[in-house]
């Protein structure tokens, strides 16, 4: 089993007054050269925007996006006509492909929008871009988890063009469960949301992050009421 542990204090940090952005990943102008990537998961941002705040349209291609509001309005348009809102219990993806241009801003002018902008590195190249989203229950699963991405559109929740399975779960305290990986050729990262977690004898704060490789499965429990984890299930080579 091998583990990189990174504690929520030691990410990168960038406050534009707009933007209040916390690096997990070497991004923009943090750059770490120990913290480039896990496997395919290139981005980890946990961003704050003030309220009337927002990217402007710029560019993205190849890369995966997954946008996951934790509370607030995101209000997206991209290149290939798709305007829409996204919320807490909502999660967009978006696959650049071959070029797309798109903007994201807080549709409310006061209280700010929180969300994880998630990249992951395609399978493939020059895919036809696309959009996608969709609302979760994710109170109906509590104590369990809920898949919110894969590779397949036939299976539960969204789809990209990578063999990776993202989830998400809210538990009580002291739940315990466990997450059985798609592939030997896959590593777990994962991100505690809120609350605190102890995963294969680690404790995790909010915020923290922990990838694990060379595994077929995790032990997980959680350590505190509503506690919420984000598993990204991704390919290591």
């Amino acid at each position: 089993m091998k583990t990189i542990l990174h504690k929520a204090n030691t990410r990168g940090h960038a406050n534009h007054g707009w933007l209040n952005s916390f690096h997990t990943f070497s991004f923009a102008n943090y750059y770490d050269p120990e913290r480039i990537h896990f496997g395919a998961l290139r981005v980890l941002n946990d961003d704050t925007v003030a309220g009337g705040g927002g990217f402007g349209t710029h560019p993205h291609d190849n890369m995966e996006i997954i946008s996951i509001p934790l509370s607030g309005d995101l209000e997206h348009k991209d290149s290939t006509g798709t305007h829409g809102v996204i919320r807490h219990g909502e999660v967009q993806v978006m696959s650049a492909g071959t070029g797309v241009q798109h903007s994201e801003f807080n549709k409310n002018q006061d209280i700010p929008v929180k969300f994880l902008q998630i990249w992951v590195f395609p399978k493939e190249k020059g895919v036809k871009p696309r959009y996608q989203q969709a609302a979760f229950d994710f109170e109906s699963k509590k104590d369990g988890l809920q898949q919110i991405v894969s590779p397949s559109d036939d299976d539960d929740g969204l789809w990209i063009h990578q063999n990776a399975w993202f989830n998400i779960g809210v538990f009580g305290k002291e739940t315990a469960f466990d997450y059985k990986l798609h592939s030997s050729e896959n590593g777990v990262y994962v991100f505690v949301i809120e609350g605190s977690f102890v995963v294969n004898g680690q404790i995790l704060d909010k915020r923290d992050g922990l990838g694990i490789s060379d595994i077929s499965a995790l032990d997980l429990k959680s350590l505190s009421d509503d506690a919420e984890v984000l598993l990204m299930e991704v390919p290591m080579g």
